[in-house]
């Protein structure tokens, strides 16, 4: 679980998130924000 929890922080943080609680509460209120750090785009890929 650890591991989990440190690569969703690092991924968090790679955007410049740091302040991780307000960030999770961002993706939480608008998951869509959180796709690109996921490397997930709206268009398919051709």
């Amino acid at each position: 679980m650890a591991t989990f929890r440190n690569l969703g922080i690092g991924v968090l943080k790679t955007p410049g998130g740091d302040n991780i609680a307000k960030t999770t509460r961002t993706i939480r209120d608008e998951p869509e924000r959180a796709l690109p750090n996921l490397g997930i785009t709206k268009s398919p890929d051709a």
